[in-house]
């Protein structure tokens, strides 16, 4: 059984395609971009202002799904320039405690309406 997660507090998906999906105990949130919730606008600034709003959006999403950051098990980073890694390495810090859960980091050439980061999410809810 699966069951469509969003929330008001993070932005609707921006194409054919949910931004949360829940199935059994396991939760899939979609790639986050940093867009404001109540405009759909880019957050403006650097890497890290867009990593907080990234992190802001998820937090919503797992917490539409009774779930918090000590439930994810496994982020996707994409970066547009692996040269703002510690930037943005630094605000997603803020928000994990270990045990931490698995990430891979990767450069990618171009990211939807060119943000600097978009992040995946895999959660184990209890």
């Amino acid at each position: 059984m699966r069951e469509v997660v969003s929330s008001p507090d993070a932005p609707a998906a921006i194409g054919p395609y949910s931004a949360g999906v829940r199935a059994g105990n396991l939760l899939f949130l979609s790639g986050s971009i940093p867009l404001d919730p109540a405009t759909g606008q880019i957050v403006p600034g650097d890497v890290s202002a867009q990593a907080t709003r990234v992190m802001e959006n998820i937090k919503a999403l797992l917490a539409a799904a009774g779930a918090e950051f000590r439930h994810v098990v496994k982020t996707t980073v994409f970066l547009a320039d692996m040269n703002e890694f510690a930037a943005m390495n630094e605000v997603y810090a803020t928000y994990f405690t270990a045990p931490f859960p698995a990430r891979s980091t990767v450069q990618v050439a171009r990211l939807p309406r060119d943000v600097r980061l978009e992040i995946e999410v895999v959660a184990v809810l209890d």
